[in-house]
């Protein structure tokens, strides 16, 4: 078993991965705590996985993932941290632009009680077109929300393995953790961390991303609109279905010729509605039965156990 798991995804990056070990290394030196690298080789075509396997060669601390194909950054995360051993996992990208110096001070802070610490990349060493489309979406996230996150998209972020091996992850989900973390009660805190230029190959995660995780952002806030208020959301949508049924029938008691297939789609609009409305109700119903239809409570709970038990 060891104390802290340091999760990489990787993908085209052979240029960088033995100096990211290097860097690692270093910046561990007189790291207390053991830890352990998880190289995830998110189905590079270069030599990446060779070099990866080279590294662990030398290394005993160093462990690889590998993938068939290439299955984008958050499927990668979420491999490396589902086979991390460690009580804590601190997750950074492996292009050498995070800086593993500052993992010691996001450990710390999770030794001090904090559940999830996040990197803030102050001086971000990108195009400036990349650094306004990230400020834009971390100002969106934090208004649909409601959790004020300064950098969402840095990759350089530590938390208790407890807490993050729980939460879904899929699409683009990696970049949401902070906020449903914060949802769920953990205990946030932010870091300004350094961040380089990169030095070898270029960035495979562009602005391609930017739909899927608008369209991420949408879902996750209906799905915690759904989870906290099951009979809120759809209620509009029930009433004016309602009254087209309503309409409908009416239509079809007055309408003369065409009462017949008015009345069929009065009583169609009119299932409808019903059948809404017995979804929200269960849902309402699972909600105040368990308190856990999101596994959010479960898991603030079982985060402050752990806190009582370390204490």
């Amino acid at each position: 078993m060891v104390d802290v798991s340091i999760v990489v995804p990787l993908y085209n990056e052979e240029d960088n991965v033995r100096l990211l070990h290097e860097a690692i290394s270093n910046a561990l030196t007189d790291f207390r705590p053991s830890y352990e690298v998880v190289l995830v080789d998110d189905g590079s075509r270069d030599a990446t996985f060779i070099r990866a396997a080279e590294v662990a060669e030398r290394d005993g601390r160093v462990r690889i993932v590998k993938f068939r194909g290439n299955y984008g950054q958050t499927a990668a995360m979420a491999a490396g941290i589902q086979n991390a051993r460690g009580d804590i996992i601190v997750t950074m990208d492996g292009d050498l632009q995070n800086d593993p110096l500052d993992i010691p001070r996001m450990v710390e802070l999770i030794d001090a009680g904090h559940d999830i610490v996040v990197g803030w990349r102050r001086k971000r060493q990108d195009g400036g077109l990349r650094v306004f489309v990230s400020k834009c979406a971390n100002r969106i996230m934090a208004r649909l929300m409601g959790v004020a996150v300064r950098d969402s998209g840095c990759s350089l972020k530590a938390f208790r393995s407890i807490l993050i091996k729980q939460l879904p992850m899929y699409g683009e989900m990696h970049r949401f953790i902070p906020a449903l973390s914060r949802l769920a009660g953990a205990r946030l805190a932010q870091i300004e961390v350094r961040h380089h230029p990169r030095q070898f190959g270029v960035s495979k995660y562009g602005f391609s991303r930017i739909y899927k995780v608008m369209l991420d952002i949408v879902s996750i806030r209906i799905l915690l609109s759904f989870v906290r208020r099951p009979m809120a959301w759809p209620r509009h949508m029930i009433v004016a279905i309602t009254l087209l049924g309503l309409l409908s029938v009416a239509a079809a008691v007055w309408g003369g010729g065409l009462a017949l297939p008015m009345l069929a789609i009065g009583v169609l609009w009119l299932s409808l509605a019903l059948f809404l409305l017995g979804w929200a109700v269960i849902g309402q119903m699972l909600a105040s039965l368990t308190g856990n239809v999101s596994g959010f409570a479960s898991l603030g709970a079982k985060l402050s156990a752990q806190i009582k038990l370390g204490d």
